[in-house]
């Protein structure tokens, strides 16, 4: 008998839907929001080690896909199976089930129907040999990464980020990478006042510190955290963790911003120049650096405001157009900044130049347009 291709066709998206991976999340991000997070992505590098390098590499496919890159996305799927298999140390396991869903569906796109099937049945078989521990609870490993997702996509969604760690951890309670980031997305979430985050922030942080001790991006939050409701002097432990980031590889992942930003708020906005240019000494071709190190010379030139800090702002103005040029998408604070030192210059055409082309971006977050108005004003009004 003839097959009927139209029952196969609705068959297989059915079951295409009823996967749990990112093309079925609903994550409806704009165009713009997809190359401000591929450039993100990119920041955080791809050294062994990384116990989120599959997730990492996950996400990169599916908004290289969005952005309409296939093969991109497909080599980048590829790499988060080869990613995920080396972090876990095996070559098989529940936390293949979101890849395989994205591959299927990839393939389905590309009108791979076999290939598609293909990976539907690899699915099929990852949950019946490793079922979730709760039958009434997607599988942690699910869970985890839906969660790890949500961070990455808006600062006003890790509160829910939060609770989906929470109950992958209910049910998975070794694994300590999901915790840090539970107690880093509670953190995040808790400066919204709109979040009302009933824990004590302070002292999750402390417990997580203590399982991931080697974690300089939380010990910096935590450092800070202290400094802000104890009232003590860090500025030691500050240059301790300072000195320790320097040895680590280059990701946003590292601590970097975190440490520099504890340089500037306990009176050590020098040092914090001092150390972003040793970071960009030993990696001179860091991206990640540069942006680090212009936001030093930004916070020294803001806080001083001194035209005759001349050496300085010709660094802090290098940087900043070189940073923007690297960046495509992910640049409005640093053009902000750029336009504030054209004014230590005196120089408010140039300045306005800046903000009136910053004025035509759409798709603006509201704390992005908030941030651009507020500075547009200081400009215009002088």
């Amino acid at each position: 008998p003839l097959k009927d291709f139209s029952f196969i066709s609705q068959t297989l998206e059915a079951k295409l839907e009823a996967l749990q991976c990112h093309f079925t999340w609903e994550l409806n991000p704009s165009e713009s929001k997809l190359l401000l997070l591929r450039e993100i992505l990119e920041d955080i590098g791809t050294e062994e080690g990384n116990s989120w390098l599959g997730h990492i590499y996950n996400l990169r496919g599916y908004i290289q896909y969005k952005l309409g890159f296939t093969e991109d996305s497909q080599s980048l799927f590829n790499q988060a199976t080869e990613a995920l298999r080396l972090t876990r140390g095996a070559e098989e396991g529940p936390w293949l089930v979101v890849n395989y869903g994205n591959l299927a569906w990839l393939h389905h796109h590309l009108g791979e129907q076999e290939e598609s099937q293909a990976y539907l049945s690899k699915v099929d078989a990852l949950m019946k040999k490793y079922p979730s521990p709760s039958q009434d609870e997607l599988h942690p490993e699910i869970l985890a990464e839906i969660a790890w997702t949500l961070m990455k996509f808006s600062a006003k969604q890790r509160l829910l980020a939060a609770v989906y760690f929470e109950r992958a951890i209910r049910t998975q309670t070794d694994m300590v990478e999901w915790n840090t980031s539970r107690v880093l997305a509670l953190e995040s979430a808790s400066k919204d006042p709109e979040n009302k985050v009933e824990v004590d922030i302070l002292k999750e942080m402390e417990d997580a510190k203590k399982r991931d001790p080697e974690n300089l991006y939380l010990a910096a939050l935590y450092l800070e955290a202290c400094a802000k409701k104890i009232r003590f002097d860090i500025k030691e432990e500050a240059r301790e963790l300072g000195r320790e980031v320097l040895k680590r590889p280059v990701s946003s992942y590292s601590g970097n911003t975190p440490i520099l930003r504890l340089y500037r708020k306990n009176g050590l906005k020098d040092e914090a120049i001092e150390l972003a240019e040793e970071a960009l000494r030993r990696h001179p071709g860091e991206r990640f650096l540069k942006w680090s190190a212009a936001n030093c010379y930004k916070w020294v030139l803001e806080d001083r405001k001194d035209p005759a800090l001349q050496k300085e702002i010709d660094r802090g103005i290098s940087l900043c157009k070189e940073v923007i040029s690297l960046y495509s998408h992910h640049s409005l604070k640093i053009k902000i900044a750029l336009a504030n030192m054209y004014l230590l210059l005196n120089n408010q055409d140039e300045a306005e130049k800046i903000f009136v082309e910053l004025h035509k971006i759409k798709d603006l977050e509201e704390a992005e347009l908030k941030l651009l108005n507020i500075n547009c004003r200081k400009i215009f009004q002088m």
